[in-house]
């Protein structure tokens, strides 16, 4: 029986052409370990193209294939001490990052390779061999290992691939100029929200964007674009006039005015111009230019607004004279028919409103009219309506932030006041008298904490000797009453609070409380309905309520 072949071991490629040159395979002796350096130091030398990292990975490749069949890695720790390096140690098998997990199959080069390049194809062949999908691509720095396509790395993935082989690590790479283009501009229309069009140069192009946000009532957006058109053109009236309508959807009516009338100094024959800023003046009380403008609007102007504009002109005038001999009724009756008219943002005409319904202990109704002001800055109500105009609205707002308990704003308009109007001498009064009320209900407010309501009470008595119809203070010495068992006097503060501001909630609630506790069933009923009315929801109130009207089913 023939003995059996000896089966030749299996070698790694590049052993192979070691052996070819050494004739076969010896132990690594001393004197052995030189000639395999002076062999891998040939090999290298095969390939004599400088190269700047290709050659580091190239020795870690065939070192990775060594190790993981268990050789011992001499050609590589060769090549390493053949460049003049440290010798190679080879890292733990879970450092080896392409072949961790599975285990190379050694493979026999074909005859025809030679050299390191033949070696390295090789160890790629047997990765993919191994790992079955990707393709091994050597990077060009670090040392990093990558999967992907020669070429552009970034490219989108083959046909029949799928999606889930994305590599997040190239994906995630600091993008170039022109990627950046192609993913946000003009090349990703189909993206919708995430194209980001150019900015336009042309003031023309601006007007016309700017047009279309204000259809859609984003004023805000079309100013912004206006802004822009008249900076690359600023001699151009209807940019002017178009951000003068968008101002005035935003409220700025003064500013709306200045826009107008630089409109119309550009262009003098500009009707749209002309027809707004009258429009403007119309709303702000001033009938007479805003006549004027009208007329300049068109060869024959509406008959309309020529009557719109003789009214609030009229009503203003008549307005003026009975404020000066203290008429209140007929102020109010005048302002209201002014308003009507148009003037729906004069501050002198609501002003002298507001002013008239504080005359008559009508202080809710005064705090409507003046919240109808719209909100102007100081310098520039001052420029366009006059000093004297702009101090007396402030006096009056002033008057309203007292009675409303708001001392501390109250201050400061009637300083405004009195700085914007020197020869208003009640506007010094007004600020005496803010302070006045607002220190006695702070001395009020800490002695009812520290249960001191007598005390209280009469902190309370010493405000309303400077304002005797000041809602807060009366409501504040109510409860102090209240405490004390003084329902009956109680009930009457709460009732004097009531007839200056109807809708104060506080002393509604506070009287009704009095009149339970005194058993009046009904007045307490009463109260609590309104209260569930205004303020639906409220657990007080139900409970109060209920209690109430189980009381007096017992009567």
């Amino acid at each position: 029986m023939a003995s059996p072949e000896k089966k030749k071991p299996r070698r790694c490629g590049f052993l192979s052409v070691y052996g070819r040159c050494f004739g076969g395979r010896r132990s690594a002796s001393s004197g052995d370990l030189s000639a395999a350096s002076s062999a891998a130091t040939k090999i290298a030398s095969l390939n004599t193209k400088p190269r700047r990292a290709a050659s580091d990975e190239s020795s870690l490749l065939v070192s990775a294939a060594l190790y993981n069949n268990s050789m011992t890695p001499i050609a590589a720790t060769a090549s390493h001490e053949s460049r003049g390096r440290a010798p190679y140690n080879p890292p733990p098998s879970h450092a080896i990052v392409p072949v961790a997990k599975k285990k190379l199959e050694p493979t026999r080069l074909p005859e025809s390779s030679n050299g390191i390049s033949g070696e390295l194809d090789r160890a790629i062949n047997d990765h993919q061999r191994s790992k079955s999908s990707g393709t091994l691509v050597r990077a060009s720095s670090s040392n990093v290992m990558v999967f992907g396509h020669l070429g552009n790395i970034r490219s989108a993935n083959p046909a029949g691939t799928h999606a889930s082989n994305r590599n997040t690590l190239l994906d995630d790479l600091p993008k170039t100029a022109r990627e950046r283009e192609t993913k946000y501009g003009t090349a990703s229309a189909s993206m919708g929200n995430m194209v980001r069009p150019k900015s336009s140069t042309n003031p023309e192009e601006l007007k016309e964007m700017g047009n279309e946000e204000y259809k859609k009532g984003r004023f805000a957006e079309a100013l912004a674009l206006y802004d822009r058109a008249i900076a690359l053109n600023p001699e151009r009236a209807s940019y002017r006039s178009n951000k003068g309508a968008a101002l005035v959807g935003l409220g700025r009516l003064l500013e709306a005015v200045n826009e107008c009338r630089e409109a119309v100094r550009i262009d003098p024959s500009y009707v749209r111009a002309h027809h707004r800023l009258a429009a403007l003046y119309l709303r702000l009380g001033e009938g007479k230019k805003a006549e004027s403008h009208f007329k300049m609007s068109g060869m024959e102007p509406k008959h309309q607004d020529i009557t719109h504009a003789r009214h609030v002109q009229s009503h203003v005038s008549m307005c003026v004279e009975a404020r000066r001999v203290r008429d209140w009724h007929t102020v109010i009756t005048e302002a209201e028919c002014a308003v009507s008219a148009g003037a729906d943002s004069a501050p002198k005409v609501l002003a002298s409103k507001a002013e008239a319904l504080l005359k008559l202990h009508r202080q809710q109704d005064a705090e409507s009219a003046l919240r109808a002001i719209p909100v102007f800055d100081i310098d520039a109500s001052t420029k366009f309506f006059g000093a004297v105009t702009t101090g007396y609205f402030h006096f009056i707002r002033a008057q309203v932030d007292i009675v409303m308990g708001r001392f501390e704003e109250a201050i400061a308009s009637a300083q405004w006041a009195a700085q914007l109007d020197p020869n208003n001498k009640d506007a010094a009064s007004v600020v005496r008298k803010a302070r006045a009320v607002a220190s006695a209900r702070l001395t009020g407010n800490e002695l009812f904490k520290a249960g001191k309501f007598g005390e209280a009470c009469a902190a309370y008595g010493e405000g309303l000797q400077h304002d005797p119809f000041n809602a807060v203070l009366l409501c504040n010495r109510a409860a102090c009453r209240s405490k004390l068992g003084q329902w009956e006097k109680a009930v009457e503060d709460c009732a004097a609070a009531l007839n200056v501001r109807p809708s104060y909630g506080k002393a509604r609630l506070r009287r009704a409380d009095c009149n339970a506790k005194m058993e009046r069933w009904e007045a307490a009923i009463k109260d609590y309905e309104m209260l569930m009315r205004e303020t639906p929801g409220d657990d007080e109130v139900m409970r109060g309520l209920s209690e109430a009207k189980a009381q007096l089913k017992k009567l």
